[in-house]
């Protein structure tokens, strides 16, 4: 009978322990794309009438690490090493093609509502996070050089983005698979502003405004 109570107990421990109950945690890799929606300004002067930027997507590898502080209310924490977005030229100079890349490394903390019951097979959230967006190791091409009249012989023109911070709700779905392991698929939107300054003194300002999609597999501890 001793034996049974045990066992029993520690049945009852472990089950509880899978679910998505107060004190788990959620650890999962997959893929991110980020996506950015761009509305892009105008270089200022010296520069063609109409000069306007456009911003590539990317896609990287990375980590999620999520702490379920009751059984509704989680924290969440992606984790990667940058997406590097290419720069094209629009507007008056649409058509030359890559002017220039950018590697943006954005640091978020989500707040989740998770619905449904700890256990339940399909668990929708929504989402609320503060993102600070860093932007790093920005180069201008060949084909910026060529077309920047301030640009020196022989030289290249260097870029700084502003990192900024912005806010980015969004909404996911995970699907249990079994008691340890689970699909994740969310979405959430930045929307994000930053300005764009060349090293020979022009600015322009874009607003991002990236989707950022991830798909992931983990498991929960």
């Amino acid at each position: 009978m001793k034996k049974t109570i045990l066992a029993l107990a520690l049945m009852s421990a472990l089950t509880g322990a899978m679910a998505q109950t107060a004190g788990s945690w959620l650890i999962q890799g997959g893929l991110t794309q980020i996506s950015p929606s761009v509305t892009s300004g105008t270089l200022s002067a010296p520069a063609p009438a109409n000069t306007t930027v456009n911003v590539g997507s990317d896609t990287q590898p990375t980590l999620q690490l999520t702490y379920l502080y009751t059984d509704h209310l989680s924290v969440t924490v992606p984790l990667g090493l940058g997406f590097k977005n290419k720069l094209y030229g629009t507007g008056s100079i649409s058509g030359v093609g890559q002017i220039g890349t950018v590697t943006a490394l954005p640091i978020t903390v989500f707040g989740q509502y998770r619905f449904g019951e700890a256990d339940a097979k399909f668990r929708p959230y929504a989402m609320l996070g503060l993102s600070y967006v860093y932007f790093y190791d920005a180069q201008g091409s060949a084909t910026l050089n060529s077309l920047n009249p301030l640009n020196p012989v022989g030289g290249s023109t260097g870029l700084k983005v502003d990192s900024k911070f912005a806010l980015s709700p969004g909404l996911g779905m995970s699907v249990k698979l079994d008691d340890r392991w689970f699909l994740d698929l969310s979405y959430a939107k930045t929307f994000l502003k930053s300005t764009t300054t060349m090293s020979t003194g022009q600015t322009i300002s874009t607003t991002l405004n990236p989707s950022i999609t991830t798909f992931g597999l983990g498991m929960k501890y």
